[in-house]
């Protein structure tokens, strides 16, 4: 049996402005984990992106300007690439949809489409700005949402709920370029059949979740399209700049964004074996049945990798001998907000990865967002919860631990690994549980909990530093250097496994780690064993992780204008007695369901102490109430009954508030006991 293979893709981002934290945590740092970890398992794998480089956004950017088309994507994707490469990011290529290879391979795609007669010209209406004279792309439409009454929706698609519908039917619309109210004018287009895929798309998802578990958002969006019923969709739009549609009497058209900007994975890969010269090998990859495609995308982008792009290919597959393969999975993330709001480059909300890889090293970032992954829910970056991740958890717990172990080993061994002693207790656990780490947190990587996984991780350095105080070398050096060596020969193997966990998400610094163990990888399955031989030189240590002051913190703050609400708290004090009296327990959370007439409540059904009782929750807008069933959350259990909406509450359920409003339930890992009081 051959090596596993691969294709990953991370969605191509658009070269119309610099790349920033939310854009990480959704389609980049996940995949690249990803990909780092498989390529140590010894898979064959392709890890492709490129900037998206057509639309209407960018032509706009080079009218404000004055400069061409040409020059503004030239500067966002070289600037965008290189903060890739400063983060680290590990695409074995990043290409770009202007290049002619990338023009080809959409008009072949297109032609294929026209050649068998699934596309159909049509006139339709389309929202025109008459003082700008010019159709306008849905982005720059925005009115609201007929479905929801989202007010920022765009001209057929909602962000907020997800809902795809005619532009004729969005409420109030604005042009974004000139603020004026566009009219709906007729013009011609080529429409692709999407409706005629309902039937096998939705089968096509139901196969794929039901094998390879796909995330419960990605399904329920899936769901929500096929219950509204696919349609019709046009593939081509009034546009100079972009890819011009391949058929007599189409001038001034070309092939939509949404239709040719997917069909840059493909084009990338020709692009990449075109290098190597080997013109067909992309074939072996996006062309054989048993390659495994994941895409990785963030949440506003699922109906494209989900829906449009595998019918587009299924579309090539039934007129052509050669297949194309579909995803196996797309692991969307949903959103990473800034400081509890969302990331504003007109407001000056957030931080661009190129200025603040300027100011902090990359793998602090890359550890800080990939524990905080949006993987089932959006997230907040905060500055304070960085310096925390940052000082608290790679300085003080990893960082410190292989200085120890270090210090040890250069002291008391002259700088090698000692041999292993006689075993005890507690050094056969260690060792045990190194063995068993690789493929634990190897399964949750390869179920794509990738924030799961980063825990697991850290959990081994705690496990190393608790191993290292327990066995308490700084006395046993003094009675047994045989006992001391044992615990600092494991020590040094637990660095050795750590530098290979962290491989995938602090690569600069596990490569600095393996150099000051004067050694390297190993397959990833063999990294938790003893892979130091005893006698084997070791380097110096020196400083890995960097505090960062409060200081600096402050300036990033003070940047935004948020206030320090930890320097303003002047709160109404209680006596401890008063404390005492609120009961605080654990309850499971059996149902929950919304309330008729209220948008703002839910009914949640819970377990505690004294048994069942019914709670109501104000949640609603925060919580859907299939997100909180099972969940264990902190509920004051004294709390004289009351009435809301005429349904008696036995209690009070615990939630943290951020300054905009948005509350996040404080809840409990399972291995927390129902009723377990909470001090």
């Amino acid at each position: 049996m051959g090596k596993e293979k691969f294709i990953v893709t991370s969605a191509l981002p658009y070269a119309n402005g610099p790349i920033h934290l939310g854009h990480l945590s959704g389609a980049y740092l996940p995949a690249d984990i990803f990909v780092r970890y498989k390529r140590l398992t010894g898979a064959d794998i392709l890890y492709i992106c490129g900037s998206d480089e057509h639309g209407v956004p960018i032509t706009i950017t080079a009218d404000k300007e004055k400069i061409t088309p040409q020059e503004v994507i030239d500067r966002f994707h070289n600037s965008n690439k290189n903060a890739f490469e400063k983060f680290g990011m590990s695409f074995d290529i990043y290409s770009r949809t202007s290049l002619p290879i990338h023009h080809e391979t959409a008009q072949t795609f297109f032609k294929s489409y026209h050649t068998q007669g699934l596309l159909t010209e049509q006139k339709s209406l389309q929202f025109y700005d008459e003082k700008a004279k010019m159709f306008l792309p849905d982005r720059y439409v925005e009115g609201t949402c007929p479905k929801c009454g989202y007010e920022e929706a765009r001209s057929d698609e909602c962000e907020k709920c997800g809902s795809l519908y005619d532009p004729k039917e969005l409420v109030n619309p604005k042009s974004k370029i000139s603020g004026e109210s566009p009219k709906l004018k007729e013009t011609s287009h080529w429409f692709f059949p999407l409706g005629k895929f309902q039937e096998r798309l939705k089968k096509y998802v139901d196969e794929q979740n039901k094998k390879f578990n796909w995330k419960d958002n990605v399904a329920a969006y899936c769901k929500g399209w096929f219950k509204d019923g696919l349609k019709d969709r046009a593939v081509t739009r009034d546009l100079d700049w972009g890819v011009k549609v391949p058929l007599e009497n189409a001038d001034g058209k070309a092939l939509y964004v949404w239709f040719e900007a997917v069909l840059g994975y493909i084009s990338a890969t020709k692009e990449l074996f075109a290098k190597r010269g080997e013109d067909d090998e992309w074939k072996k990859y996006w062309q054989d049945e048993n390659t495994r495609y994941i895409a990785f995308i963030g949440k506003d982008n699922v109906v494209f990798h989900t829906i449009i792009f595998p019918a587009m290919l299924m579309a090539w597959n039934d007129g052509n001998k050669e297949k194309f393969l579909l995803p196996e999975n797309v692991p969307a993330n949903e959103f990473l907000n800034f400081e509890g709001k969302k990331f504003s480059k007109s407001r000056g909300w957030g931080i661009d990865v190129e200025e603040f890889l300027n100011l902090f090293p990359a793998d602090s970032l890359r550890y800080a967002l990939a524990s905080n992954l949006p993987e089932n829910k959006d997230t907040d970056f905060y500055w304070k919860e960085f310096q925390l991740k940052n000082n608290s958890e790679l300085a003080d717990i990893f960082g410190n631990f292989i200085n120890r172990t270090f210090t040890f080993a250069h002291k008391h061994f002259n700088g090698q690994v000692p041999e292993l002693g006689q075993l005890k207790p507690i050094d056969n656990e260690m060792i045990q549980f190194l063995n068993d780490a690789p493929q634990k947190i190897g399964n949750l990587l390869d179920t794509y909990h990738v924030k799961d996984a980063v825990f697991e991780i850290m959990n081994v350095a705690r496990a190393g530093n608790k191993y290292f105080n327990d066995s308490e070398p700084w006395k046993s050096i003094k009675t047994s250097k045989e006992e001391c060596g044992t615990t600092i020969n494991i020590c040094l193997q637990t660095i050795f496994t750590l530098a290979e966990l962290f491989e995938p998400v602090i690569p600069f610094s596990s490569r600095k780690i393996f150099l000051m163990l004067n050694t390297r990888a190993v397959k990833w399955s063999e990294s938790g064993k003893m892979n130091l031989n005893s006698g084997h030189k070791i380097g110096d240590a020196y400083i890995l992780f960097t505090k960062i002051e409060d200081a600096v913190i402050e300036t990033q703050i003070s940047k935004l204008g948020v206030t320090n609400e930890i320097a303003e708290y002047n709160p109404v004090q209680i006596d401890y007695e008063q404390f005492q009296k609120i009961d605080l327990r654990v309850a499971k959370v059996l149902s929950a369901e919304n309330i008729k007439k209220s948008n703002k409540l839910l009914k949640l059904e819970v377990e505690s102490v004294g048994g069942k009782r019914q709670i109501i929750a104000g949640i609603a807008k925060h919580y859907k109430p299939e997100d909180i069933v099972g969940k264990r959350v902190v509920i004051v259990a004294n709390l004289k009954p009351a009435k809301l909406f005429g349904l008696e509450s036995e209690g009070m359920v615990l939630a943290a508030e951020d300054k905009n409003g948005k509350l996040e339930l404080v809840s409990l890992s399972d291995e927390i006991a129902t009723a377990s009081k909470v001090k």
